[in-house]
């Protein structure tokens, strides 16, 4: 590692960027995005379902993903938040028990329709009324039932839903209902022109992005129907053809969440790719981005390429006082769960907290350290969020352990969690899922969301999550509170006593 003095100009115009990719992609993306291995097995199309935390960087790779298949010719669409609505869907759609009428299998149906036509639409706005044979039965097909639709993505995944509720739960005879349902299944209204698309994308490759579908999610009935059926539609669109790719990302929570999915998932699980981050990602992130930040701002970046990863990191943060060699990656990093939306947000918070206090690089670690509480509480927060339908009240769970001590033996863990469960440690919100856990059930919850670390029998280390692919957690005999929760919480590092 090589040490690199920066020039003090560069200390009140760097910038890490923004933790959104949506925000990101005209700022400076691509020069930072790094091409991880996952990012390279989606590209290729061994992999359409990308899974993983919120902010792992799903939506990077998919912004990356279309504007390289741009560049390379291909036709892409794109399918954001603002497509789809639980919300509307649930206030829409008729109940699953209001004659059985299958969600999951008309959905399924309902988003095949949908990523169809919209792949022919965009096709024909290409110009395919010019050519002849397939793309010639396509154009008029688009022509003459979609050209002057009103119809949103939305309304018209819904207006064929509601084709086949109709149906379903209509005044209709059983024979009659039978035949027509099976024409909605199969797609008869543009089954026949499948064969012409297919030789369409023989010379055009086509991709579908679908972005995003944890925005709004409500755990409703329609939404997993909703989300169950797009991932069999995905792996049946993408057997069609070579050309024709449709993506799909997921948070990993709600994957667990939809029986319908995960039930089912040794017929996708080669399709699945999730995605994970390690200490030397996170900190070549940083350092693409602090070069880049430079390089926009006219510094000659010369000396932080030779540097390396850490001579980079190392010329922008101080370690601490106590053990400057020790660096600050080490204690900032620990205080993530390897997600690249937490290490850019503590980055850009510590370099906030030294401007005003010095004119120099690098950030001393004193500001690391006035950042820290606040990053603490926000994403204490966020993790309470992304569970909030699966785990109400999981906020108040966390606040149990305020003031605490850091480290637990499993037996005063799991007494604390059985006060929890039988409400002798009152919490808000939490009667439709804590009333009902067991002691080891909470303490894997609370072990998935991330706030507590385990220690495997013979190690010295605690490690999390996100650290792990596998850990038999029954086994685990000393926990501890995750360190990104400790400021938040007002835990030291004191040790429990009945274990110290």
């Amino acid at each position: 590692m090589t040490n690199v003095t920066l020039s003090p100009k560069l200390f009140e115009v760097l910038d890490f960027g923004t933790p959104s990719a949506e925000r990101d992609i005209g700022r400076g993306l691509e020069e930072c995005f790094v091409e991880s291995a996952a990012y390279q097995r989606v590209r290729s199309g061994a992999k359409t379902i990308v899974m993983g935390n919120r902010g792992a960087g799903k939506s990077a790779i998919f912004k990356m993903l279309a504007k390289r298949e741009r560049a390379a010719g291909s036709q892409v669409i794109e399918l954001s938040p603002e497509d789809y609505s639980y919300e509307l869907l649930s206030s829409t759609m008729a109940a699953e028990n209001a004659g059985s009428w299958a969600k999951h299998g008309a959905y399924g149906a309902a988003w095949k329709y949908l990523i169809y036509i919209l792949i022919m639409k965009a096709l024909a706005r290409k110009g395919m009324r010019l050519t002849k044979g397939g793309g010639r039965d396509i154009h008029h097909y688009i022509r003459d039932h979609h050209a002057n639709s009103q119809l949103g993505t939305l309304s018209l995944l819904i207006s064929y839903l509601k084709r086949l509720e109709g149906i379903k739960i209509g005044p209709v005879a059983a024979g009659l209902r039978a035949q027509e349902l099976d024409k909605l299944y199969k797609l008869e209204e543009i089954h026949n022109l499948l064969p012409a698309l297919r030789k369409v994308l023989d010379g055009q490759r086509v991709v579908v992005l679908v972005d995003e579908l944890d925005r709004g999610w409500d755990s409703s009935e329609d939404a997993k129907a909703f989300v169950s059926g797009l991932f069999q539609a995905c792996v049946s669109i993408n057997e069609q053809h070579p050309n024709l790719r449709v993506y799909v990302s997921l948070r990993q929570e709600l994957y667990d969440d939809i029986p319908a999915l995960y039930e089912d998932a040794q017929k996708h699980r080669d399709l699945l790719e999730r995605i994970h981050w390690s200490e030397e990602s996170l900190l070549e992130l940083i350092a693409k981005r602090i070069r880049y930040s430079a390089h926009e701002k006219g510094f000659d970046v010369e000396a932080l390429e030779r540097a390396g990863d850490a001579g980079c990191w190392s010329s922008v943060f101080a370690g601490p006082p106590a053990d400057p060699l020790a660096g600050s990656f080490r204690y900032m990093v620990d205080r993530t769960l390897y997600r690249p939306r937490e290490i850019i947000q503590f980055c850009s918070e510590a370099l906030e907290q030294a401007r005003g206090r010095s004119r120099t690089l690098p950030v001393p670690h004193t500001a690391i350290e006035r950042a820290e509480y606040g990053y603490s509480s926000e994403r204490a927060k966020d993790i309470a969020a992304e569970y909030r339908f699966q785990y109400p009240g999981l906020l108040g769970v966390f606040e149990v352990f305020r003031g605490r001590p850091c480290t637990f033996s499993r037996d005063s863990l799991e007494l604390l969690c059985l006060e929890l469960a039988t409400g002798e440690i009152p919490t808000s919100g939490t009667e439709s899922w804590l009333t009902t856990c067991e002691p080891n059930e909470l303490i894997g919850i609370l072990w998935q969301a991330g706030l507590l670390s385990a220690q495997p029998s013979g190690d010295d280390c605690y490690f999390g999550k996100h650290q792990v692919q596998h850990l038999n957690l029954a086994a685990v005999q000393r926990f501890q509170i995750h360190p990104m929760f400790r400021a938040h919480l007002g835990i030291g590092d004191k040790i429990e006593s009945i274990i110290a």
